[in-house]
Protein backbone atom coordinates (compact mmCIF):
# COMPACT_ATOMS: atom_id res chain seq x y z
CA UNK A 1 0.00 0.00 0.00
CA UNK A 2 1.21 3.52 -0.70
CA UNK A 3 0.32 6.38 1.24
CA UNK A 4 -1.30 8.13 -1.84
CA UNK A 5 -4.10 5.64 -1.82
CA UNK A 6 -5.26 6.91 1.18
CA UNK A 7 -5.64 10.65 0.06
CA UNK A 8 -9.13 9.82 -1.35
CA UNK A 9 -11.26 8.72 1.35
CA UNK A 10 -11.10 9.17 4.91
CA UNK A 11 -10.46 6.66 8.09
CA UNK A 12 -13.19 4.40 9.10
CA UNK A 13 -13.22 6.17 12.34
CA UNK A 14 -14.99 9.62 10.04
CA UNK A 15 -17.71 7.11 8.96
CA UNK A 16 -20.11 9.28 11.19
CA UNK A 17 -22.37 6.36 12.14
CA UNK A 18 -21.18 6.02 15.86
CA UNK A 19 -23.38 6.74 19.03
CA UNK A 20 -24.09 10.73 19.04
CA UNK A 21 -22.69 10.64 15.72
CA UNK A 22 -24.43 14.52 15.15
CA UNK A 23 -22.15 15.88 18.02
CA UNK A 24 -19.31 13.37 18.47
CA UNK A 25 -16.87 13.05 15.66
CA UNK A 26 -14.50 10.27 17.74
CA UNK A 27 -13.36 8.33 20.96
CA UNK A 28 -10.07 8.21 21.25
CA UNK A 29 -7.72 6.26 23.92
CA UNK A 30 -3.84 6.73 23.44
CA UNK A 31 -1.56 4.70 25.51
CA UNK A 32 2.40 5.72 26.31
CA UNK A 33 5.30 3.06 27.10
CA UNK A 34 8.81 2.92 27.11
CA UNK A 35 10.86 0.22 26.86
CA UNK A 36 12.86 -1.56 30.24
CA UNK A 37 16.52 -0.70 29.86
CA UNK A 38 16.31 2.08 27.12
CA UNK A 39 16.80 5.77 27.92
CA UNK A 40 13.93 7.98 26.89
CA UNK A 41 13.51 9.04 23.60
CA UNK A 42 14.32 12.80 24.89
CA UNK A 43 17.86 11.19 26.13
CA UNK A 44 18.89 8.59 23.79
CA UNK A 45 21.46 8.84 21.10
CA UNK A 46 20.30 7.72 17.23
CA UNK A 47 21.86 4.59 17.53
CA UNK A 48 19.75 3.34 20.63
CA UNK A 49 16.39 4.65 18.77
CA UNK A 50 17.12 3.01 15.71
CA UNK A 51 16.73 -0.12 18.42
CA UNK A 52 14.08 0.72 19.85
CA UNK A 53 12.38 1.19 16.78
CA UNK A 54 14.12 -2.17 15.36
CA UNK A 55 12.77 -3.87 18.43
CA UNK A 56 9.09 -2.54 18.66
CA UNK A 57 8.76 -2.68 14.40
CA UNK A 58 9.21 -6.50 14.97
CA UNK A 59 6.79 -7.21 17.94
CA UNK A 60 4.03 -4.63 15.86
CA UNK A 61 4.20 -6.66 12.97
CA UNK A 62 4.11 -9.87 14.31
CA UNK A 63 1.20 -8.84 17.10
CA UNK A 64 -1.85 -9.47 14.40
CA UNK A 65 -3.67 -6.42 16.18
CA UNK A 66 -5.12 -6.09 12.52
CA UNK A 67 -5.65 -7.75 9.77
CA UNK A 68 -3.42 -5.66 7.90
CA UNK A 69 -0.67 -3.98 9.45
CA UNK A 70 1.26 -1.31 7.73
CA UNK A 71 4.51 0.11 9.05
CA UNK A 72 6.02 3.71 7.84
CA UNK A 73 9.59 4.74 8.11
CA UNK A 74 9.56 8.32 9.04
CA UNK A 75 13.06 8.58 8.84
CA UNK A 76 12.94 7.99 5.21
CA UNK A 77 9.57 10.38 4.26
CA UNK A 78 9.54 14.04 3.51
CA UNK A 79 7.89 16.30 5.29
CA UNK A 80 4.66 16.10 3.27
CA UNK A 81 3.77 12.78 3.61
CA UNK A 82 4.84 13.15 7.85
CA UNK A 83 2.29 15.66 7.85
CA UNK A 84 -0.09 13.64 5.81
CA UNK A 85 -0.15 11.20 8.62
CA UNK A 86 -1.11 14.02 10.78
CA UNK A 87 -4.06 14.86 9.03
CA UNK A 88 -4.94 11.08 8.91
CA UNK A 89 -4.80 11.43 13.20
CA UNK A 90 -2.29 8.60 12.64
CA UNK A 91 0.35 10.30 14.40
CA UNK A 92 1.16 13.70 16.27
CA UNK A 93 2.80 16.11 14.95
CA UNK A 94 5.90 16.11 17.36
CA UNK A 95 6.43 12.55 15.83
CA UNK A 96 5.75 14.22 12.00
CA UNK A 97 8.54 16.99 12.56
CA UNK A 98 10.89 14.86 14.58
CA UNK A 99 14.10 13.58 13.75
CA UNK A 100 16.02 9.82 13.94
CA UNK A 101 14.85 6.46 13.69
CA UNK A 102 10.85 6.67 14.05
CA UNK A 103 7.70 5.61 12.60
CA UNK A 104 4.43 4.27 12.61
CA UNK A 105 2.27 1.08 12.56
CA UNK A 106 -1.20 1.44 11.81
CA UNK A 107 -4.26 -1.23 10.38
CA UNK A 108 -6.14 -0.93 7.01
CA UNK A 109 -9.06 0.41 8.88
CA UNK A 110 -7.04 3.56 10.67
CA UNK A 111 -8.59 2.79 13.69
CA UNK A 112 -5.17 1.81 15.30
CA UNK A 113 -2.19 3.30 15.18
CA UNK A 114 1.25 2.83 16.98
CA UNK A 115 3.84 5.70 17.78
CA UNK A 116 7.08 4.90 17.89
CA UNK A 117 10.15 7.10 19.30
CA UNK A 118 7.37 10.07 19.48
CA UNK A 119 7.83 11.84 23.29
CA UNK A 120 8.00 7.79 24.78
CA UNK A 121 9.06 4.92 23.06
CA UNK A 122 5.56 3.92 21.66
CA UNK A 123 2.06 5.66 21.66
CA UNK A 124 -0.81 3.05 21.00
CA UNK A 125 -3.50 5.25 19.99
CA UNK A 126 -7.24 3.74 19.04
CA UNK A 127 -10.03 5.56 17.79
CA UNK A 128 -13.51 5.14 17.32
CA UNK A 129 -16.41 6.59 15.41
CA UNK A 130 -19.07 8.68 17.75
CA UNK A 131 -19.02 8.11 21.43
CA UNK A 132 -17.46 5.18 22.12
CA UNK A 133 -14.56 6.10 24.85
CA UNK A 134 -14.72 2.97 27.00
CA UNK A 135 -14.70 0.81 23.49
CA UNK A 136 -11.49 2.77 22.40
CA UNK A 137 -10.29 1.76 25.89
CA UNK A 138 -11.14 -1.83 25.77
CA UNK A 139 -9.32 -1.44 21.97
CA UNK A 140 -6.41 0.28 23.68
CA UNK A 141 -5.94 -2.45 25.96
CA UNK A 142 -5.83 -5.36 24.07
CA UNK A 143 -3.50 -3.73 21.91
CA UNK A 144 -1.19 -2.94 25.17
CA UNK A 145 -1.54 -6.70 26.12
CA UNK A 146 -0.48 -8.14 22.18
CA UNK A 147 2.25 -5.67 22.77
CA UNK A 148 3.10 -6.82 26.19
CA UNK A 149 3.93 -10.14 25.12
CA UNK A 150 6.84 -9.41 23.47
CA UNK A 151 8.50 -6.50 24.60
CA UNK A 152 8.97 -5.70 28.45
CA UNK A 153 7.50 -2.16 29.58
CA UNK A 154 9.03 0.01 32.13
CA UNK A 155 7.12 -0.21 35.22
CA UNK A 156 7.27 0.87 39.03
CA UNK A 157 5.06 -0.75 41.42
CA UNK A 158 4.68 2.27 42.83
CA UNK A 159 4.03 5.06 40.42
CA UNK A 160 2.93 2.64 37.14
CA UNK A 161 4.06 3.03 33.98
CA UNK A 162 7.32 5.47 33.78
CA UNK A 163 7.11 7.98 30.94
CA UNK A 164 9.24 10.93 29.66
CA UNK A 165 6.39 13.49 31.01
CA UNK A 166 5.74 13.42 34.64
CA UNK A 167 1.85 14.04 33.48
CA UNK A 168 1.40 11.15 31.68
CA UNK A 169 3.50 8.44 34.47
CA UNK A 170 1.10 6.23 36.00
CA UNK A 171 -1.64 4.31 33.46
CA UNK A 172 0.17 6.40 30.34
CA UNK A 173 -3.15 6.70 29.26
CA UNK A 174 -5.17 10.37 27.49
CA UNK A 175 -8.65 9.75 26.77
CA UNK A 176 -10.42 12.46 24.78
CA UNK A 177 -13.47 12.80 22.78
CA UNK A 178 -13.82 14.84 19.65
CA UNK A 179 -16.99 17.11 19.27
CA UNK A 180 -18.28 19.64 16.99
CA UNK A 181 -20.06 22.42 18.71
CA UNK A 182 -20.86 24.96 16.62
CA UNK A 183 -24.32 26.21 18.13
CA UNK A 184 -22.45 26.88 21.34
CA UNK A 185 -19.56 28.41 19.51
CA UNK A 186 -21.78 30.34 17.18
CA UNK A 187 -24.12 31.27 20.53
CA UNK A 188 -20.71 32.25 22.25
CA UNK A 189 -21.96 29.99 25.19
CA UNK A 190 -18.69 27.59 24.72
CA UNK A 191 -16.48 30.24 27.34
CA UNK A 192 -19.13 28.17 30.14
CA UNK A 193 -18.29 24.51 28.55
CA UNK A 194 -14.25 25.66 28.78
CA UNK A 195 -14.80 27.15 31.98
CA UNK A 196 -16.87 24.07 33.02
CA UNK A 197 -14.18 21.54 31.62
CA UNK A 198 -11.16 22.97 33.07
CA UNK A 199 -13.13 22.48 37.06
CA UNK A 200 -13.25 18.67 36.07
CA UNK A 201 -9.25 18.61 35.37
CA UNK A 202 -10.05 17.93 31.49
CA UNK A 203 -8.61 19.96 28.82
CA UNK A 204 -9.56 21.47 25.52
CA UNK A 205 -7.37 20.70 22.48
CA UNK A 206 -8.08 21.54 18.52
CA UNK A 207 -8.63 19.66 15.67
CA UNK A 208 -5.37 18.30 15.82
CA UNK A 209 -4.76 17.85 19.29
CA UNK A 210 -2.18 19.06 21.84
CA UNK A 211 -0.97 22.24 20.74
CA UNK A 212 -3.39 23.24 18.07
CA UNK A 213 -6.27 25.93 17.90
CA UNK A 214 -9.76 24.91 17.65
CA UNK A 215 -10.86 25.53 14.05
CA UNK A 216 -14.23 24.46 12.37
CA UNK A 217 -15.99 24.04 15.48
CA UNK A 218 -14.14 21.19 16.35
CA UNK A 219 -13.09 20.60 20.06
CA UNK A 220 -11.13 18.06 21.87
CA UNK A 221 -11.41 17.45 25.66
CA UNK A 222 -9.32 15.13 27.14
CA UNK A 223 -7.83 14.37 31.06
CA UNK A 224 -4.94 15.98 31.52
CA UNK A 225 -2.96 13.88 34.41
CA UNK A 226 -2.54 10.04 34.92
CA UNK A 227 -0.79 9.70 37.95
CA UNK A 228 -2.97 8.52 40.88
CA UNK A 229 -5.79 7.77 38.36
CA UNK A 230 -7.48 4.49 37.42
CA UNK A 231 -7.65 3.55 33.59
CA UNK A 232 -11.65 3.27 34.43
CA UNK A 233 -11.99 6.42 36.50
CA UNK A 234 -10.01 7.97 33.34
CA UNK A 235 -13.05 6.98 31.01
CA UNK A 236 -15.85 7.60 33.58
CA UNK A 237 -14.63 11.30 34.06
CA UNK A 238 -14.14 12.24 30.47
CA UNK A 239 -17.54 10.45 29.92
CA UNK A 240 -19.48 12.13 32.32
CA UNK A 241 -18.62 15.75 31.07
CA UNK A 242 -19.45 14.73 27.67
CA UNK A 243 -23.28 14.30 27.49
CA UNK A 244 -23.78 17.46 29.28
CA UNK A 245 -21.87 19.04 26.46
CA UNK A 246 -24.03 16.94 24.40
CA UNK A 247 -27.50 18.27 25.74
CA UNK A 248 -26.31 21.72 25.66
CA UNK A 249 -25.38 21.81 22.62
CA UNK A 250 -28.24 20.05 21.08
CA UNK A 251 -30.39 22.25 23.23
CA UNK A 252 -28.80 25.70 22.02
CA UNK A 253 -29.63 24.10 18.55
CA UNK A 254 -32.74 23.92 18.89
CA UNK A 255 -33.23 27.26 20.19
CA UNK A 256 -31.79 28.54 16.99
CA UNK A 257 -34.19 26.48 15.21
CA UNK A 258 -37.31 27.69 16.68
CA UNK A 259 -35.70 31.67 17.36
CA UNK A 260 -33.28 32.18 14.63
CA UNK A 261 -34.35 29.77 11.53
CA UNK A 262 -34.06 32.38 8.27
CA UNK A 263 -30.91 33.38 9.90
CA UNK A 264 -29.70 29.68 10.77
CA UNK A 265 -30.29 28.89 6.86
CA UNK A 266 -28.62 31.49 5.66
CA UNK A 267 -25.79 30.78 7.26
CA UNK A 268 -25.99 27.19 6.62
CA UNK A 269 -26.83 27.67 2.70
CA UNK A 270 -24.15 30.54 1.97
CA UNK A 271 -21.32 28.40 3.21
CA UNK A 272 -22.41 25.80 0.96
CA UNK A 273 -22.65 28.08 -2.10
CA UNK A 274 -18.94 29.68 -0.60
CA UNK A 275 -18.03 25.26 -0.80
CA UNK A 276 -19.76 24.44 -4.03
CA UNK A 277 -18.31 28.32 -6.06
CA UNK A 278 -14.94 29.45 -4.54
CA UNK A 279 -12.01 29.77 -6.86
CA UNK A 280 -9.60 30.26 -4.08
CA UNK A 281 -10.43 29.31 -0.04
CA UNK A 282 -7.84 28.96 2.85
CA UNK A 283 -7.84 25.58 5.51
CA UNK A 284 -9.46 27.84 8.26
CA UNK A 285 -12.28 29.06 5.92
CA UNK A 286 -12.99 25.70 4.98
CA UNK A 287 -13.59 24.23 7.87
CA UNK A 288 -15.57 27.01 8.90
CA UNK A 289 -18.23 26.93 5.63
CA UNK A 290 -17.36 22.88 6.32
CA UNK A 291 -18.62 23.27 10.24
CA UNK A 292 -21.99 25.47 9.12
CA UNK A 293 -22.99 22.85 6.04
CA UNK A 294 -22.72 19.96 8.74
CA UNK A 295 -24.75 22.03 11.07
CA UNK A 296 -27.44 22.23 8.26
CA UNK A 297 -27.18 18.41 7.57
CA UNK A 298 -28.12 17.66 11.27
CA UNK A 299 -30.69 19.78 11.52
CA UNK A 300 -32.18 18.37 8.15
CA UNK A 301 -31.70 22.02 6.72
CA UNK A 302 -30.04 20.35 3.39
CA UNK A 303 -30.96 16.87 2.05
CA UNK A 304 -28.87 15.01 -0.21
CA UNK A 305 -25.41 15.05 1.92
CA UNK A 306 -24.88 12.61 4.40
CA UNK A 307 -22.41 13.12 7.65
CA UNK A 308 -19.63 10.84 6.04
CA UNK A 309 -19.00 12.80 3.03
CA UNK A 310 -18.92 15.91 5.41
CA UNK A 311 -16.56 14.60 8.27
CA UNK A 312 -14.16 13.43 5.24
CA UNK A 313 -13.94 16.91 3.34
CA UNK A 314 -12.77 18.60 7.24
CA UNK A 315 -9.40 15.85 6.58
CA UNK A 316 -9.20 15.77 2.54
CA UNK A 317 -8.89 19.76 2.21
CA UNK A 318 -5.71 19.60 4.51
CA UNK A 319 -2.60 21.07 2.99
CA UNK A 320 -0.86 17.63 2.60
CA UNK A 321 -3.67 15.32 1.15
CA UNK A 322 -4.22 17.79 -1.18
CA UNK A 323 -0.54 17.92 -2.26
CA UNK A 324 -1.24 14.30 -2.44
CA UNK A 325 -4.12 14.47 -4.44
CA UNK A 326 -1.93 16.63 -6.71
CA UNK A 327 1.32 14.75 -6.50
CA UNK A 328 3.23 17.62 -6.18
CA UNK A 329 4.61 20.28 -3.37
CA UNK A 330 1.89 23.43 -3.46
CA UNK A 331 3.01 26.68 -2.47
CA UNK A 332 0.03 28.14 0.29
CA UNK A 333 -1.30 29.92 -3.04
CA UNK A 334 -1.63 26.89 -4.93
CA UNK A 335 -2.73 24.92 -2.10
CA UNK A 336 -5.91 27.71 -1.99
CA UNK A 337 -6.83 27.34 -5.61
CA UNK A 338 -6.61 23.69 -5.39
CA UNK A 339 -8.36 22.91 -2.39
CA UNK A 340 -11.46 25.13 -3.76
CA UNK A 341 -11.42 22.79 -7.06
CA UNK A 342 -11.57 19.92 -5.04
CA UNK A 343 -14.57 21.28 -3.04
CA UNK A 344 -16.29 22.06 -6.13
CA UNK A 345 -16.06 18.87 -7.72
CA UNK A 346 -17.11 16.57 -4.85
CA UNK A 347 -19.91 18.52 -4.15
CA UNK A 348 -20.53 18.63 -7.82
CA UNK A 349 -20.56 15.01 -7.34
CA UNK A 350 -23.83 15.12 -4.73
CA UNK A 351 -25.81 16.82 -7.94
CA UNK A 352 -26.66 19.65 -5.76
CA UNK A 353 -28.09 19.05 -1.91
CA UNK A 354 -31.67 19.85 -1.68
CA UNK A 355 -32.92 22.37 0.79
CA UNK A 356 -35.59 20.80 3.07
CA UNK A 357 -38.96 22.18 2.61
CA UNK A 358 -40.24 21.12 6.07
CA UNK A 359 -36.83 22.27 7.80
CA UNK A 360 -37.28 26.02 6.03
CA UNK A 361 -40.78 26.04 6.73
CA UNK A 362 -41.52 26.79 2.79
Amino acid sequence: MRLSDLSSHGGEWLRGDGPEGDIVISSRVRLARNLADHLFTTRASDAEKGEVAEKVRETVMQSKFAERIFYVDLAKEDAVQGEFLVERHLISRELARGDGPRGVAFGSREAISIMVNEEDHLRVQVLQSGSQLEEAWKGANAVDGLLEAGLTFAFSSRFGYLTACPTNVGTGMRASVMLHLPALAYSRHIQKVFQAVHKMSLAVRGLFGEGTEPMGDLYQISNQVTLGHAESAIVENVNRVVPQIIRYERQIREEMLRRERRALEDRVWRSLGVLRHARLITTQETLEHLSAVRLGVNLGVIEGIDLKFVNDLFILSQPAHLQKLEGRPLEAGERDEVRAAFLRKRLAMKDGPAENPEASGA
